[in-house]
C-alpha cells in the first residue's frame, strides 16, 4: 500500500527530511474517520499524545460511553480504566498507520503513549509501566513516553534495554539534552549485550520549543528596553538550533558508529510545543524555522492547517546556524536572563501540568464511572 500523497508544503518538509505528526488523539478522531483523513489530505505520517491530550478527548463527547460503562460493570477502579480507554486508542492509531509505518521501515507512522505522569521522579516506576504499556498496546509502532526527568533518564535506559522504543519528552535545556542522547546510546549497547536487534529499537526526543519563548517573552518584556524587546520570540528556534548541533555532534562519534554498525537507528530530535502562542508571531514560525534533515515536527491541528495553507517553507534552516543562535543566548544572558533557571523552571512546570491534567483526567472518569455504577 503507497503511502498517500501530501499538501505542497507538507511535501516540501518531507524533502528537507521533516515528518509531520499531529499533536493529537481521540476516540472521535478515530471513530469518526477524521484522523485517516488528516493522513489522506494532509500528510501527517505520526501521532503523538500526552495526560492533556487525553483529558480533553475523555472530557468531550459521547465517544467513550459504552466502554466506561462495561470496564464500570467489571468493577474496574479509575486507573485500570484510564489505562484501559487510552491504551485502546493508541492501540486502535497504531493499526492505521501500520501501512506508513511497514512503507518507512518503521521510521514513521508511530504513535506514543506516556507513562502516567505522577511517576515522573519515580525510576523503577516508570520502567514498570513502561513495559505494561508496551505489552498492552502490543504494537511495533508504539512509542513509550517518558518524561526527561534527572529520574527519567536511568528508566529511558532501561526500557530501551528491554527493547521498547521511547519517546522522550519534556526537554527544555541542552544540558539535559546531551544526557537523554547519552542515556539513549546507554540504552542501546544494554540491548546489544542482552542480544536485542538493534534496528527494532527507534526512539524520538521532544524538544520544547514555544513555552521557552513564552517564559523568557516575559522577562524580557519586564525589562523593556529596545535592545531587550528586540529579543523577543527568538530564544525557542535558537535553543532548538543549538539541540541539532548537539545531535550531529553525538550521532557522529565513535561510540556512535559501533551502535550503527550493529543496525541502531538515530535517535531524530522532534521538535514539540510548536503552536505559536503570541499572536504577533507568524504561525508557522516553529515549522519553518526549524525545518531540518531527520527530524520530526509534532504539530496541533490549526498549526498544521496553517502550514498548508500559507507555509513556506525555505529548505534547512538548521544546519550550520549555531553561531547566530549561541548569540541569542548570550545576549538573553547580558540581559540577565539565567537559561538555567529558565529552563529548570520549564521542566518543573511541564510535570507539574501534565500531573494536573492526569489528576482531572482521572476525576472525570471517576464521575463516569459512579454514574454507570448508578445505573
Amino acid at each position: 500500500m503507497s503511502i498517500p500523497s501530501k499538501p505542497a508544503a507538507v511535501e516540501a518538509l518531507d524533502e528537507v527530511g521533516v515528518s509531520v505528526w499531529l499533536d493529537d488523539l481521540s476516540r472521535e478522531r478515530l471513530r469518526s474517520g477524521n484522523l485517516q483523513e488528516l493522513i489522506d489530505t494532509k500528510g501527517i505520517v505520526g501521532v503523538t499524545t500526552n495526560p492533556s491530550i487525553f483529558q480533553a478527548a475523555l472530557a468531550e463527547g459521547e465517544a467513550y460511553t459504552e466502554q466506561l460503562a462495561e470496564l464500570a460493570g467489571q468493577g474496574k477502579d479509575v486507573d485500570e480504566t484510564v489505562f484501559a480507554l487510552t491504551t485502546d486508542d493508541v492501540r486502535e492509531a497504531c493499526d492505521l498507520f501500520r501501512p506508513i509505518f511497514e512503507a518507512t521501515d518503521g521510521v514513521d507512522g508511530r504513535v506514543s503513549i506516556e507513562v502516567d505522569p505522577r511517576l515522573a521522579r519515580d525510576s523503577d516506576a516508570t520502567v514498570t509501566v513502561a513495559q505494561q504499556l508496551s505489552d498492552t498496546v502490543d504494537r511495533p509502532q508504539v512509542y513509550i513516553k517518558i518524561p526527561a526527568t534527572q529520574e527519567g533518564l536511568p528508566a529511558i535506559t532501561k526500557t530501551l534495554a528491554a527493547g521498547i522504543s521511547v519517546n522522550v519528552t519534556l526537554i527544555f535545556s541542552l544540558e539535559r539534552y546531551r544526557a537523554v542522547m547519552n542515556a539513549y546510546l546507554d540504552g542501546l549497547e544494554d540491548a546489544l549485550d542482552a542480544g536485542k536487534d538493534l534496528s527494532s529499537i527507534h526512539s524520538v526526543a521532544s524538544f520544547f520549543v514555544s513555552r521557552v519563548d513564552s517564559e523568557i517573552d516575559k522577562r524580557l518584556d519586564e525589562i523593556g528596553t529596545d535592545e531587550a524587546l528586540a529579543l523577543r520570540g527568538k530564544a525557542g528556534v535558537a535553543n532548538a538550533r543549538l539541540a541539532y548541533q548537539a545531535y550531529e555532534e553525538v550521532f557522529s562519534t565513535p561510540r556512535w558508529e559501533r551502535l550503527e554498525a550493529e543496525g541502531a537507528r538515530r535517535q531524530r530530535p522532534l521538535w514539540a510545543s510548536t503552536g505559536v502562542k503570541n499572536p504577533d508571531y507568524p504561525d508557522t514560525l516553529y515549522v519553518v524555522d526549524l525545518a531540518a534533515p531527520n527530524t520530526v515536527n509534532t504539530m496541533p491541528e490549526k498549526t498544521l492547517d496553517a502550514v498548508i495553507d500559507h507555509g513556506e517553507v525555505r529548505g534547512d534552516q538548521v544546519s550550520g546556524r549555531h553561531e547566530e543562535a549561541a548569540k541569542v543566548l548570550d545576549d538573553l544572558d547580558a540581559f540577565g536572563i539565567s537559561y538555567t533557571e529558565v529552563t529548570d523552571l520549564l521542566e518543573r512546570e511541564g510535570v507539574e501540568k501534565f500531573e494536573a491534567s492526569w489528576s482531572e483526567l482521572l476525576e472525570g472518569v471517576q464521575v463516569e464511572l459512579d454514574k454507570a455504577a448508578a445505573k
